[in-house]
């Protein structure tokens, strides 16, 4: 009799074993989620910003080469487009003494030569909207807030020269993309860097400029 009750008394045991195990598992399941959603919250920027820096390496960028572009006259159209992450021309402000290679394209790894221009944009001669965006550093866009009403800002392609005459500046949330609208009637080059430029960290504005595309 002793026997079997001790036989009998072996099934709750296990089960008893089997639940907490079942309970341990899922509390370090529940454990890790809270984990991962407080690194996000704490470090997300971080993490964001070292991903960044992990694609500064993954686009070759020549400084030096201008790839060349053909361009339809006629039809106000590129035929061939450079390839992403490539200079294809020049920006110049002679306001302000800016001169910087312009590349095709708007990651951190393009940014860091010179100034961006938004894939999802047109190009200069096209007819539409340009959009192009740099660092505020001392090197690049620091002086960009200083522009004036009616200055020049000309981009030089190896397909033509452009020139645009600044009509309006703003300081805008950088999550306000209504204020860099895709118009496909008009040529208004819209060129911005973080704002203010003379702090540190992370900015949430952007000074833009707004030029309309003049003849020449």
């Amino acid at each position: 009799m002793q026997l079997l009750n001790i036989k009998n008394t072996k099934d709750p045991v296990k089960w008893k074993i089997i639940e907490a195990i079942i309970i341990d598992i899922i509390v370090a399941f529940i454990s890790i989620i809270i984990i991962i959603s407080a690194i996000k919250i704490l470090f997300g920027k971080q993490i964001k910003t070292a991903i960044n820096y992990v694609d500064m390496v993954s686009i070759n960028t020549d400084n030096k080469i201008i790839k060349d572009i053909k361009f339809d006259e006629e039809t106000k159209t590129i035929i061939t487009y450079p390839e992403y992450g490539t200079r294809y021309g020049n920006i110049k402000i002679d306001s302000l003494n800016i001169a910087l290679p312009l590349y095709y394209g708007d990651k951190l790894s393009i940014l860091k030569n010179g100034v961006g221009q938004s894939s999802g944009a047109y190009f200069p001669g096209e007819g539409g909207s340009i959009i192009c965006m740099g660092h505020n550093n001392k090197t690049f866009l620091y002086d960009l807030p200083n522009i004036k009403t009616n200055e020049i800002i000309e981009i030089n392609t190896t397909y033509g020269d452009f020139k645009y005459q600044v009509y309006e500046t703003k300081i805008v949330n950088m999550y306000d993309v209504d204020e860099l609208p895709i118009q496909h009637d008009e040529e208004i080059l819209m060129l911005y860097t973080c704002y203010p430029v003379d702090t540190l960290g992370n900015k949430k504005d952007r000074f833009v400029v707004y030029a309309k595309k003049i003849d020449n």
